[in-house]
């Protein structure tokens, strides 16, 4: 079974982000086992995938466990609305700092950059944000149109 792209809420600590993941996959896609599971991380998105991925498991034992679970990082892309210029977050040449904050708090990717090609403030966030169901197999499974 493949999801084009089924989106999680960003911004959730890791014990209530792993909780509703397997709570959409148990109760909203219906799936009774879960063998594989495919996630895509933001660049942005401010968890510790370590602590995300044991609580996934450990949450997922009272449901009947889970399977191999792979995590894709998604690149944080941006597009200026002033000049339709888009770029990436390695591309924008910020230091440890700035990146460090970004980490923490995605929202401040705002304050520390600005288009490359016309220096506009003004952009928005295409992608790397949040958590993403990109592919689930197992018992039960089903997409919701």
């Amino acid at each position: 079974m493949h999801l084009e792209r089924l989106e999680v809420a960003p911004g959730v600590h890791e014990w209530a982000l792993a909780e509703a993941v397997l709570k959409t996959l148990y109760d909203t896609l219906g799936c009774r086992r879960v063998d594989r599971l495919v996630l895509g991380l933001g660049e942005l998105q401010a968890i510790d995938r370590d602590v995300f991925l044991f609580a996934l498991k450990t949450l997922a034992e009272e449901m009947g466990g889970i399977g191999r679970v792979e995590v894709r990082e998604v690149e944080a892309r941006f597009r200026c609305r002033r000049c339709g210029y888009e770029w990436t977050l390695k591309g924008a040449g910020l230091g440890e700092e700035e990146r460090e904050a970004i980490h923490f708090v995605p929202e401040a990717v705002h304050v520390y950059l600005s288009c490359p090609r016309c220096g506009s403030h003004d952009f928005e966030v295409v992608s790397g944000r949040g958590l993403a169901i990109i592919d689930v197999e197992g018992e039960g499974c089903r997409v919701q149109e």
